[in-house]
């Protein structure tokens, strides 16, 4: 049994991916997931965009928190640690085997992937876009 997953997030969908690598995770492997910024998220472009323009502006420096963030690498992350109770032992641990990429890193390349692409049938915004826009 392999130890370490590679998720390419390229065309794939932003839970789907979190949910599968939060589960790998919690079972003890180690998760990589790259091109955070190819995933998709779907749903009408105005409800994701208020959906988390809401959530960055909810906190804040002033209020110390909750911060949310603004790079497509790290709302993969905080998607994924969403699907864990990361406050206790077993989910915190999970949590920190999972590593997300924009890119792929040199390291990675010459090793298998799992390709979550799935043919789209709705709307739905890169994870990058949306990045850009809030």
């Amino acid at each position: 049994m392999e130890k370490e997953i590679i998720i390419d997030a390229t065309g794939g969908v932003l839970g789907r991916i979190a949910s599968y690598a939060a589960k790998q995770s919690l079972l003890g492997k180690s998760i990589k997931i790259i091109n955070c910024n190819d995933a998709m998220i779907t749903g009408d472009k105005k409800m994701i965009l208020a959906k988390y323009k809401a959530a960055r502006s909810r906190g804040g420096a002033a209020m110390n928190g909750p911060h949310f963030p603004k790079h497509p690498e790290r709302i993969m992350k905080r998607t994924v640690r969403g699907m864990l109770d990361y406050t206790k032992g077993r989910g915190l641990d999970a949590f920190k085997r999972v590593m997300c990429y924009n890119e792929v890193p040199a390291e990675l390349h010459e090793k298998d992937k799992i390709f979550m692409k799935r043919e789209i049938k709705v709307k739905a915004i890169k994870l990058s876009d949306l990045c850009r826009w809030i």
